[in-house]
C-alpha cells in the first residue's frame, strides 16, 4: 500500500503514544502537596505506577477512584490515611493539556497516512481525548484499558497494525518509554524514542519532504 501522496512511502501507518507525547500533565499541584507532607516529590508518582498499583487501571480491572484508594494504601505508612488520599487524588486529578505542535504534526501525517494512538490509558481516555478537542485526531485508539493488554506486552502492537490495516513490518511506532519503543522494534517496526518534537519532525520526513 501507498499512502495517500507519498510516492515510495516506507510506512503504512504512524502508530503514536498519547502520554508524554501528545498530552502532558501539570503536576506542580501535586508536588507541593509532597513537599508540604515532607516527602520528596515524585513519590506519589514512583507509588501509583509501580506495576502491582498502575496495572490494573491500565487494563480495564479498577476505576481510577479504586487506583486512588490503592495509591492512597501504599502511601498510609508514609503519611495520614487521609494525607495519602488526598496526594492520591491529586495526582489523578492532575490537569492535562495536548502539545499544540505534536498535534499539529499528526494532523498533518493523517491526511496521508493512517494514524493509530496506542496508549496504556484508564477507562476514562475517551472523555479526556474529548476534553482535549482530539475525538478526531487518529484514525483509530488503541487503549489498554478497552483491549485488555498493555504496553509493551506485543499483543497490543499487533491489535494496533491491525487497525491500521497492515502488517507490524510497516509501521512506525512513537512512543516516550524506551522499552516500549524496542518492544515495537522486535516485532519489526521501525521505533521512535520520542524526547522532544522535533524527534517527530525527523521520523515523519517522509511526509513532509525531509
Amino acid at each position: 500500500m501507498t499512502a495517500s501522496g507519498i510516492s515510495s512511502s516506507p510506512f503504512d501507518a504512524v502508530l503514536c503514544d498519547l502520554d508524554n507525547v501528545i498530552r502532558f500533565y501539570d503536576t506542580a499541584p501535586l508536588a507541593e502537596l509532597e513537599r508540604a507532607a515532607g516527602l520528596a516529590e515524585g513519590t506519589t508518582t514512583s507509588v501509583a505506577y509501580a506495576p502491582d498499583v498502575d496495572l490494573p487501571l491500565l487494563l480495564g480491572k479498577i476505576t481510577k477512584e479504586e487506583w486512588v484508594h490503592s495509591i492512597a494504601s501504599a502511601l498510609s505508612g508514609r503519611v495520614p490515611q487521609a494525607y495519602a488520599r488526598r496526594l492520591g487524588r491529586a495526582l489523578a486529578d492532575a490537569p492535562f493539556r495536548a502539545d499544540d505542535a505534536v498535534v499539529t504534526l499528526l494532523r498533518q501525517v493523517r491526511k496521508h497516512i493512517p494514524l493509530v494512538l496506542v496508549t496504556n490509558a484508564a477507562l476514562e481516555l475517551e472523555r479526556d481525548l474529548e476534553s482535549m478537542g482530539l475525538t478526531d485526531l487518529a484514525d483509530h485508539v488503541v487503549s489498554s484499558a478497552r483491549v485488555g493488554v498493555a504496553k509493551p506486552d506485543r499483543k497490543i502492537y499487533e491489535i494496533a497494525a491491525r487497525r491500521a490495516g497492515t502488517v507490524t513490518g510497516r509501521c512506525l511506532f512513537v512512543d516516550d518509554r524506551l522499552e516500549n519503543v524496542e518492544a515495537a522494534i522486535a516485532l519489526g517496526m521501525t521505533g521512535v524514542h520520542y524526547r522532544e518534537p522535533a524527534d517527530l519532525q525527523k521520523a515523519l520526513g517522509f511526509v513532509f519532504g525531509g
